[in-house]
């Protein structure tokens, strides 16, 4: 499984997703781009995009995208809050379907 790493997801979460290929969009050398469009730049490369931008849902029509779409909802960004979710975003790695979104938030 490809996975995106949005600008706002912590970069050293990718070690807890092996055995899967992670790069962030920085290392894609598509930072700043806007959410519309690295969803399509993403799509034609990736499987996933893993993010924490909770706005993402309500800025996009998702309903054509090529990718699944991993929301981590956690109280901020930081590397601490999010953790948590990762053994179910390793869950939902396993089962995500291109054009899917998927909310991981803790319980």
């Amino acid at each position: 499984m490809r996975v995106l790493l949005d600008e706002c997801v912590p970069r050293k979460l990718r070690r807890d997703l092996t055995p899967h290929e992670v790069l962030t969009v920085t290392e894609r050398g598509w930072s700043g781009i806007e959410n519309g469009e690295l969803l399509a730049l993403a799509g034609r490369e990736f499987d996933v995009f893993l993010t924490a931008d909770q706005n993402l849902e309500f800025q996009q029509n998702l309903t054509s995208n090529k990718l699944g779409i991993i929301l981590m909802v956690a109280r901020n960004n930081s590397l601490k809050a999010l953790a948590p979710l990762i053994p179910e975003v390793r869950k939902t790695l396993g089962r995500i379907k291109k054009g899917e979104f998927v909310y991981v938030r803790e319980e």
